[in-house]
């Protein structure tokens, strides 16, 4: 960046840095500024000193000035000699003071460091200020600084235009420091190039083509410009760089005219062809005239051709290119078929062959739950197997058996069916136990998992304190006792260190532990059986599994542990077993939606499921936890999905939609799922349908119902709205869900509904309270 000082037509244009100049310099106007510079820039300067002449011409041009500005206030009064010298001696002042307000280009040599500075400084301020700027520019005190020019020290009150500085000129002065060695001279910010020059001397062209010298000053700036790219010389290797430049337009200038803009509308030709009269001649033989027939030729005329004729082979041609264009787009529009269909086909296999695939893995998944149960809902599988096989059993001797014959198979069916339960009943055992350990062992684990968390970054960031660390210490030596040992020593040493471990407590079941380990530790001294002490073994395993369980001795089970309540919330979420009689936490009473009081337990119905129904719930699971996902991605403070439970989806599929589908009627269980009958709404039993899963996604895309199906059929799915309604009115909690109807249509609904069957109308009557 550079700032340009100069004089333009005759015109003294100063200005000063805020940072380096004492004073304010006056601003050129904006039509004094040359067109296509910015406002900021300082105009050109001229290389002519300031003489008396231009002193003169200034004073003539102030006079001026006055003399129009007095004729243009008073036309016609006098001016007197009086008057005429006071202008003068004004302009002679004016003049004076805008020569002191110029500015100069100092330069200024530190020494002995050889540092150049260099400020743009008004000549008519003295050395003193000079001082007072370079110091708070070095930090130094004023009093030590000395300038000089051509080896001669300078006084303070004496100024730049007194030592022979002309405006906008370049000096060079020198400054020292009395006390070089507590106040050395040296700049704070170096400039980043030592050898650019400060100044430069540059010839620009006028506007009227003369050329003019211009003093440029040059600003070091500590911004880096970016790399705008440019060119390479292939001959001299020399780089050419762009730079970017912001200058304004250069102003048009004024004509003195007013010009306005307007539109107008001009009328539009065309070219018209014109056929003129030609003028033709031939000629022929005659007296003195000889025209030569060897060129000539002979023509004979054709069949003439009518306007019919002519426009009926047209319109052949035209009827055969139609045909071939058809033909070709008949064609087009054939494959595409084609392409539909095989897609089609294509959609539907694929489609068959996924849900055949499902198929396979769901029997494989039922096979394998029959063969190797996992899990209480495979034991509920086997009682149903069983149950079926039993019915099927049943209904075969009753058919074909009569007399003594029938009552011996069916003996034979009740002992087989005893050993089969027996062999469920081991299965239900070993279960327990596998799910007790795996339990056992995941608790653990949890307990002992340190504390963990995501970083800014994403990472996981895993922190072990003391608390975790015991709760590992405790899990390990947990392990290693429900391990066998495979030596006396190895179980003798491991026992010691429990001991050890559960020393540090003193309490009645330390003490237990204790001297089940020195019971242990006597019997192994006295060489009994590994097998005559498992049962001691595992008495110090439960004990030690207690004694990991308390927070006092083990911090980390303090988050793990379900704490009791309080004694007044306790007491009203208890409810009585209606079978065992038992009062049991409100979590482990099954409440079906239509119970006001009370329920039975889950070990109840565990038992009377096992011993009587054999029925399998696992279905109706799969469905209502498939309902809660699909409302929990469309609305997550959907709240009746999560209040139903099992038993209550159970009696909507059986007794409410028959188990089927309610547009193709399809019965298979694992693939029914219950979606919004009004999609705007929540679901809800009372605005839900039953479809098949290849259903949704069709039923989804439906906007209005009413218009989509048939009254018949929506006054079906209304009427089992209904019913679903009167079940669940029964729930207090449910109640409040309910739309409020008028009962103008309830009793619409009452009289029009349609006829049921025998077997719909006793579930109804079976489901009403």
């Amino acid at each position: 960046m550079s700032r340009q000082r100069g004089d333009e037509d005759g015109k003294d244009v100063s200005t000063t840095s805020p940072h380096l100049g004492g004073g304010s310099a006056e601003e050129p106007r904006e039509s004094d500024i040359e067109p296509g510079r910015d406002k900021d820039e300082a105009q050109p300067e001229s290389e002519a000193n300031c003489t008396n002449t231009d002193v003169t011409n200034e004073v003539e041009e102030a006079e001026t000035q006055t003399d129009v500005t007095d004729n243009s206030k008073q036309v016609g009064e006098p001016q007197t000699e009086t008057d005429v010298l006071m202008t003068a001696e004004e302009a002679d002042t004016q003049t004076s003071d805008n020569v002191g307000n110029s500015t100069a280009t100092v330069k200024v040599l530190l020494v002995p460091e050889g540092h150049v500075m260099t400020v743009a400084f008004v000549i008519g301020l003295s050395i003193q200020e000079l001082k007072g700027q370079l110091a708070s520019e070095l930090r130094v005190p004023v009093e030590v600084l000395q300038l000089s020019l051509d080896g001669r020290v300078l006084e303070e009150k004496q100024s730049l235009m007194e030592l022979g500085v002309q405006p906008h000129s370049a000096t060079r002065l020198e400054m020292s420091s009395t006390d070089p060695t507590a106040h050395p001279l040296r700049p704070l910010r170096p400039p980043d190039h030592d050898n650019m020059q400060d100044v430069i001397t540059v010839r620009v062209q006028t506007d009227d083509g003369a050329l003019q010298e211009v003093v440029l000053e040059i600003e070091r700036s500590r911004q880096q410009k970016t790399f705008l790219g440019g060119y390479r010389h292939r001959l001299t290797g020399q780089e050419y760089h762009h730079a970017a430049v912001q200058t304004l337009p250069k102003r048009r200038p004024d004509r003195g005219i007013v010009v306005f803009n307007r539109d107008t509308q001009t009328q539009t030709g065309k070219s018209h062809g014109q056929q003129t009269s030609v003028n033709v001649s031939t000629q022929t033989t005659r007296i003195g005239c000889y025209v030569s027939c060897m060129n000539d030729k002979l023509v004979t005329p054709g069949n003439y051709v009518t306007a019919y004729e002519y426009h009926q082979r047209r319109l052949k041609a035209v009827i055969c290119l139609q045909s071939y264009a058809r033909r070709w787009l008949a064609q087009k529009v054939v494959e595409q078929l084609k392409m539909d269909r095989d897609r089609r086909l294509a959609w539907h296999e694929l489609r068959e062959k996924r849900r055949r695939l499902e198929r396979e893995e769901q029997l494989r998944e039922l096979h394998q739950r029959w063969m190797r149960p996992q899990k209480k809902e495979d034991l509920d599988l086997l009682y149903q197997a069983l149950e079926n096989w039993k019915c099927e059993q049943e209904d075969m001797i009753n058919e074909t058996m009569q007399g003594s014959e029938r009552k011996a198979a069916l003996c034979w069916l009740q002992e087989q069916e005893a050993e089969l339960i027996a062999s469920i009943g081991r299965q239900k055992i070993a279960v327990q136990n596998d799910n007790y350990d795996r339990a056992i062992r995941n608790f653990l684990d949890k307990s002992a998992a340190p504390h963990q968390w995501r970083a800014a970054d994403g990472q996981m960031i895993q922190m072990d304190n003391q608390h975790t660390i015991r709760a590992r210490e405790l899990r390990d030596l947990y392990n290693d006792i429900n391990l066998p040992a495979e030596s006396e020593e190895q179980r003798h040493h491991i026992l010691m260190t429990l001991k050890h471990t559960v020393k540090e407590h003193e309490c009645q079941l330390t003490r237990d532990i204790m001297q089940l380990i020195d019971r242990e530790v006597d019997l192994m001294s006295k060489r009994v059986k590994s097998a005559k002490l498992e049962g001691l073994r595992k008495r110090i395993c439960t004990l030690f599994l207690q004694f990991i369980k308390k927070p006092a001795f083990n911090p980390e089970m303090a988050k793990l542990l379900k704490f009791p309540q309080k004694a007044c919330q306790e007491k009203t979420h208890i409810l009585r077993c209606i079978s065992c009689h038992r009062y049991k936490g409100c979590a482990q009473v099954i409440l079906a939606a239509n119970a006001r009081l009370s329920g039975r337990c889950q070990a109840c119905v565990r038992l009377d499921n096992m011993a009587r129904l054999h029925s399998d719930l696992s279905c109706y699971r799969n469905i209502l936890s498939r309902l809660r996902d699909d409302e929990q991605q469309l609305n997550e403070s959907a709240k009746i999905p999560f209040l139903l439970q099992v038993e209550d989806v159970q009696h909507m599929v059986e007794k409410v939609w028959t188990s089927c589908s309610a547009l193709n009627a399809s019965s298979e269980l694992h693939d029914l799922v219950f979606v919004r009958w009004e999609r705007e709404k929540d679901w809800s039993p009372w605005n839900c349908i039953l479809l098949s899963t290849e259903e949704t996604s069709a039923h989804q895309e439906v906007q209005d119902v009413q218009g989509a199906y048939a009254a018949t059929f929506i006054h079906g799915i209304k009427y089992k709205h209904m019913l679903a309604q009167r079940y669940f009115r029964q729930n207090p909690v449910m109640a409040e869900y309910l739309d409020v109807q008028p009962a103008e249509t309830q009793t619409n609904q009452l009289l029009h509904k349609p006829i049921t069957t025998a077997e719909q109308t006793s579930d109804s009557s079976a489901s009403s309270p």
